[in-house]
């Protein structure tokens, strides 16, 4: 398995007006919906990149008005996640 580590830059991280302990997950959620709203990712990957469940996610996008896109591949995750396997 490939994972990726991004390294933020310190003045990056001290100028987000973020509490430390949520940084990292408030960067995740970030990227995860501007990936999502660029179709770069389905909504069953960028879910896991935000570490949210399907149903969190879904909120996060409806407070930001983000359209929704459902593609096969969103289908074919929905029926793994349905079957128990994500």
């Amino acid at each position: 398995m490939k994972t990726l580590t991004l390294d933020i830059p310190p003045e990056v991280v001290e100028a987000a007006k973020l509490p430390r302990d949520e940084q990292e997950k408030e960067f995740r959620r970030e990227l995860a919906v501007a990936l999502y709203q660029r179709g770069v990712l389905s909504l069953g990957k960028a879910r896991i990149l935000a570490q949210m469940t399907r149903w969190e996610f879904e909120e996060l996008l409806g407070q930001r008005k983000v359209v929704r896109h459902y593609t096969e591949s969103d289908l074919r995750d929905d029926i793994r996640y349905a079957q128990g396997r994500q």
